[in-house]
């Protein structure tokens, strides 16, 4: 199924290039989902169905609060936060990395035009993994951490921030997500947003209307998409 253009703004000069990590380079929501639920069981909390939902796009310091607060996780938030942290990196030391495909290929076309900034709400620990052990690392001139601003998604921060480490204005900046809370991340810091809608976790048709193009996959993400919403196959 091709993708399709939604809302594109009037042409304008791109500076840089931003990307989610988690459903947009990695097929790691679940994972996150998954480790967190047998996290809670384990240590005597209670699962609501609403828990990955309401976490998404949170940073760290979030959803280990709400871990706590929400479904009575008998840790402290920083406890939490640790534990689960340690869990995902051991699924990745056992199973590797769930690079989604296309992804690497889609980043070093994009790579080759503009400056490539990430902006994640992945621990720092995971984040630097990611970028040591994978291709991505090369590409990406800057990395930022929910964890490393005031807010998660769907606030702006992550993104202004790493706009301001690539020296780019955030409303020439593009951006690069699967979720709900992503794509409204990107609007609420004036960005050109670019979705990729997560198979598992689709956003809702509100957060997809304020997109600028949405995509069916990572492999149709080129230049032209960036610049003018040009949807086309990329060269082999």
């Amino acid at each position: 199924m091709g993708g399709y253009l939604l809302a594109l703004e009037p042409a304008a000069l791109i500076e840089a290039v931003i990307f989610d990590m988690d459903g947009v380079l990695l097929d790691s929501e679940q994972i996150w989902d998954k480790a967190r639920e047998r996290y809670v069981k384990d240590v005597g909390g209670r699962w609501i169905a609403s828990a990955q939902t309401d976490m998404m796009g949170m940073s760290s310091t979030e959803w280990s609060q709400y871990m706590h607060d929400a479904l009575s996780v008998p840790r402290s938030a920083p406890e939490i936060n640790a534990d689960v942290i340690a869990l995902i990196e051991q699924i990745y030391d056992r199973d590797g990395f769930p690079i989604i495909d296309g992804a690497i290929a889609a980043v070093e076309r994009l790579a080759a035009k503009w400056p490539l900034g990430l902006a994640s709400s992945s621990n720092r620990p995971i984040i630097d993994l990611v970028m040591s052990a994978t291709p991505f690392g090369k590409y990406f001139k800057v990395t930022v951490s929910s964890e490393e601003v005031a807010r998660g998604k769907p606030n702006p921060d992550v993104y202004l921030k790493a706009a301001e480490l690539l020296r780019a204005r955030p409303e020439r900046c593009a951006g690069v997500e699967d979720s709900h809370n992503g794509i409204l991340a990107l609007r609420n810091a004036g960005m050109r947003a670019i979705a990729i809608p997560n198979p598992h976790y689709p956003p809702h048709p509100v957060a997809l209307r304020t997109a600028t193009v949405v995509l069916s996959t990572i492999e149709q993400l080129t230049p032209d998409v960036v610049e003018r919403g040009i949807i086309t196959s990329p060269q082999a």
